[in-house]
């Protein structure tokens, strides 16, 4: 049971994460979010600081923070708030989780067969790469089934 609501945890996620990966976002300006919508909105730094309770110096230093990529995500929130913005934040896998763990069953699969190959082949019992490539599919399918924790270690 505990198994198939992990797995329908990690479709919903999947079908999520899906539809940010297709929204070809555009990236962030060099400067940073903050002072490129603060500029197009010809709000003054004073007056951004106002709304944040801060002096204008702070202002500039957490714009600087934010293109420096050290800005932390209350902050970068509190500013997108003073704004009039909404910060959406998301960690975007390159595929979905199921094609990764996929990859990395496949990736420790290859990895525990290869020292039994090894010394297979050094006791002169090689076995033919048809065979190997069968037993790494057959042992990926089992590291899938089983442990997801088994996958990372």
């Amino acid at each position: 049971m505990k198994s198939r609501f992990k797995d329908l945890k990690q479709r919903q996620l999947d079908a999520g994460l899906t539809r940010w990966r297709s929204a070809e976002l555009p990236a962030r300006p060099p400067s940073g979010w903050i002072k490129a919508i603060r500029e197009a909105l010809g709000m003054p730094a004073a007056q951004l600081a106002k709304r944040l309770g801060l002096v204008p110096s702070t202002v500039l230093r957490l714009e600087t923070s934010e293109a420096d990529d050290t800005i932390s995500l209350g902050s970068l929130r509190r500013a997108a708030e003073a704004l009039d913005c909404e910060l959406q934040y998301a960690l975007v896998p390159r595929q979905s989780i199921a094609q990764t763990m996929e990859s990395q069953a496949n990736k420790v699969a290859r990895e525990r067969m290869a020292a039994v190959v090894h010394t297979m082949a050094l006791e002169a019992q090689a076995t033919s790469n048809e065979t190997v490539d069968t037993q790494v599919k057959e042992l990926a399918e089992s590291l899938l089934k089983g442990s997801r924790r088994e996958l990372w270690r």
